[in-house]
């Protein structure tokens, strides 16, 4: 494989010149470095893909562990409650991800227009204040069934609708109920589904923050956690859901900001043991000579597609999420001009970052602990990685300005693999008990500023026994410690 992204090992040297860029994300607040514990098995795959069906075979080589699929209510019963239609979740799509080891995870939406007195789609569906078990509750009708058929066929994990966050009348739209509607449609589906299949898991919709954050008003999942903690039979029932589920795009330490300030609003309400999915992230390469875009903002090269989903891994489980999963697989039937997000474009042709996933899923699976640190030139992520007998830690690193940086890190053995953020790697021997590495600068414009971190370089070697030397930015000639507890 070709090494695309350069890594450069440099044991002294002065650092190139270039335009001093503003860090790519000066105004957010990282905080102290906190190091997050990552309870999943060790064998589980925790890096998915949406809609990986289309193309099954280059799925697999993908690697990853879950896809995420919509299961469309109104294709399921288009014309009544006794209709069950299942083309719309072909069965060979199910059997596919089974053979690569890949779960399925559905998110269930779009209401029948028999089912609702509201809008076909986004309408609530009709008798959703009904007990569970009368039949004129459509919605647990639908869920209990949905459950218990596809329990048979792998699938357990179900997304209740999408991004219920974006209000009526704004663009983007899915849900018209209000935040008491949503909260029924949880505590409905986590009971009915139940019924059909005591394994099944509920994960709450994915949402944007955004649309919350740029209205002024508090972040959805607040607000539905405190709906959600002052029902009074909650408790009794682990609080209706078992996933916090998350969409984040484009600026790459926002991954960090978003899920940090997530994970703190569960462990706030007492939900320590919540867990926390991003299913949806990505930024977009508009810039890809195979496939221009045109947009007023977020230019994106297609490296920098390729870095944003490194780093948005790495800072993912730094912060408290357990899987990440990127929107999508392929460009299916996407018109020319058309915003693309495919790590396989429509023509089928591979964009790199479909490397860089692959290398996240073949590198970063089986980490137990994360923490991230940064100085202003420079971000850090540090992965303790335990499979079987073998414990390593993983250094993640970029330079977040567009000038390049050096970092120096600490040897705990007599080599290193050192990849670059598409997989390629090289053996590498410490220099006077360490590593110095250059990182390239991030692409900055004055519109965007940094979106993205500058390409990404991992270093991998034995976890020490003790506690080794200590990791630092080389800057004019100075060393500024980058602490990591």
């Amino acid at each position: 494989m070709p090494i695309r992204g350069f890594i450069w090992l440099m044991v002294w040297g002065l650092l190139s010149g270039g335009v001093v860029g503003q860090a790519q994300d000066a105004d957010l607040t990282l905080g102290e470095p906190v190091v997050r514990r990552i309870d999943v098995p060790a064998d589980e795959n925790i890096f998915g893909v949406v809609e990986a069906f289309w193309l099954p075979e280059a799925a697999c080589q993908l690697n990853v562990g879950w896809e995420r699929i919509i299961f469309d209510w109104a294709q399921h019963q288009p014309n009544g409650p006794d209709d069950w239609h299942t083309l719309n979740v072909d069965d060979r799509w199910l059997k596919a991800a089974n053979d690569c080891d890949r779960e399925v995870v559905a998110v269930i939406k779009h209401t029948p227009a028999w089912a609702t007195d509201g809008t076909p789609g986004p309408g609530v569906p009709r008798g959703l204040d009904l007990p569970v078990d009368d039949p004129g509750n459509l919605w647990a009708n639908f869920m209990r069934r949905a459950a218990e058929y596809y329990a048979s066929r792998g699938v357990r994990r179900f997304i209740i609708w999408n991004e219920p966050d974006i209000e009526l009348g704004t663009y983007g739209f899915e849900f018209e109920g209000d935040l008491e509607a949503y909260f029924q449609m949880v505590r409905v589906a986590y009971h009915a589904a139940r019924q059909g299949n005591p394994a099944a898991v509920i994960h709450l919709a994915g949402t944007t923050y955004w649309h919350d954050v740029n209205a002024g008003r508090r972040l959805y999942m607040d607000r539905l956690l405190e709906r959600i903690m002052a029902d009074p039979d909650a408790a009794a029932h682990d609080y209706y859901f078992d996933v916090l589920t998350l969409h984040i795009y484009f600026r790459s330490e926002t991954v960090y900001q978003i899920v940090h300030e997530h994970r703190a609003l569960l462990d706030g309400y007492g939900l320590e043991d919540k867990h926390i999915w991003i299913t949806e992230t990505n930024a977009s390469p508009n810039r890809d000579p195979l496939w221009p875009v045109v947009r007023p903002n977020w230019q994106i090269t297609l490296e920098q597609q390729g870095a944003y989903l490194v780093q948005a891994a790495a800072l993912a489980l730094a912060a408290g999420a357990d899987h990440i999963g990127v929107y999508k697989l392929f460009d299916w039937a996407l018109p020319p001009g058309a915003e693309s997000f495919g790590l396989i474009r429509a023509d089928e042709s591979r964009r790199p970052a479909f490397d860089s996933w692959r290398m996240v899923s073949e590198r970063f699976n089986g980490v137990d602990q994360a923490v991230f640190a940064h100085t202003d030139r420079v971000a850090v992520v540090r992965l303790r990685q335990t499979i079987g007998q073998e414990a390593h830690e993983i250094y993640v690193a970029w330079a977040r300005t567009a000038d390049p940086a050096q970092i120096w890190i600490p040897a705990t053995d007599d080599k290193a693999q050192i990849l670059d953020q598409y997989g390629a790697m090289i053996v590498a021997h410490p220099v006077g008990g360490g590593y110095h590495l250059t990182l390239p600068g991030a692409v900055c414009n004055a519109i965007d500023r940094c979106p993205v971190g500058g390409l990404v370089t991992v270093l991998v070697q034995p976890l020490p026994n003790e506690p080794g030397g200590q990791l630092v930015e080389i800057a004019a000639g100075e060393s500024i410690p980058i602490y990591l507890p």
